[in-house]
């Protein structure tokens, strides 16, 4: 099992969070995801970096009560109706906007709220929604150093009791969606899946390094799934850590399941291990 990481210093994670469905169904992937709120004491607030909140600047939520997002479609009228109640935290979004001035934007209440990047995994790792909850976008406008650089000062939160998170997938390649292979993976995903475990797990300050890898645009054909990794990346390289691989694996033969986390004392529990893959795509974009 898991261990809680010291109190004085948060854990922090990059979750492959996959279809939407992953919310409402149990499987390998979500109940290593579980393991996320076990890692330290309740936190005082939660910050994640969704891929589905891509705009064109640096931004922040700042709503007392954020409504629960649909952004997608095709799916189960379950999932639309699903409503993760997170309190906000406008004090937090001023904390964030201070670390990483100039490159802020504080966003109004009613432009954004949690999507489904961030939803589908809190409901599993903290499944009260009694923790609150900030999400800071990703500016598309952006370079990948960029990213990597705001997480290093971002590294400040995790001594006051802010857990980080990066909601994406380390591939995501949807027109490459083979659905006969539900657990399967291209080559060059593997490849490229394979490149990141090895980069962030030995040295996460060289990641936006991925972008020139010989797979990197089949894996991203858009960034916005893997750069919140870089995220997670750069808060690990200013403490001078590494992260480890906390569940792994492929779906549909062009999506990987990567999922991340800093200072872990142990692997996905066994009974993790026997669960069903990754839930259906169905109709989604994410």
């Amino acid at each position: 099992m898991l261990t809680p990481s010291v109190p004085e210093l948060l854990p922090i994670a990059f979750i492959g969070h996959g279809s939407p469905m992953n919310a409402i169904e149990r499987n390998r992937y979500t109940e290593a995801w579980r393991t996320l709120g076990g890692l330290t004491v309740k936190p005082r607030a939660i910050l994640v970096v969704s891929a589905h909140w891509y705009v064109g600047t640096t931004a922040v939520t700042t709503a007392r009560q954020p409504r629960t997002i649909h952004d997608f479609q095709g799916f189960p009228a379950e999932l639309a109706r699903y409503d993760y109640p997170a309190p906000g935290m406008p004090e937090l979004a001023i904390e964030v906007a201070d670390l990483i001035s100039p490159d802020i934007v504080l966003e109004g209440d009613a432009s954004w709220g949690l999507d489904h990047g961030t939803w589908s995994v809190l409901t599993h790792a903290f499944p009260k929604a009694d923790v609150p909850v900030v999400q800071l976008s990703i500016n598309a406008n952006q370079p990948a150093q960029y990213h990597l650089d705001l997480g290093r000062k971002l590294h400040a939160l995790r001594r006051s009791g802010v857990l980080v998170v990066g909601s994406g997938n380390t591939v995501h390649n949807l027109g490459a969606v083979d659905f006969h292979a539900p657990n399967g993976a291209y080559p060059w995903a593997r490849a490229f899946n394979e490149k990141v475990i090895e980069s962030v797990c030995r040295a996460p300050g060289n990641a936006a390094g991925l972008v020139r890898h010989a797979d990197f645009w089949k894996a991203a054909p858009t960034p916005e799934h893997f750069l919140p990794l870089l995220y997670i990346a750069g808060m690990a390289a200013e403490a001078r850590q590494s992260l480890e691989v906390l569940v792994d694996g492929y779906t549909y033969g062009s999506l990987a399941m990567t999922s991340f986390v800093s200072s872990a004392a142990g692997t996905l529990p066994p009974q993790g291990k026997t669960l069903p893959g990754s839930a259906s795509l169905g109709e989604t974009r994410g």
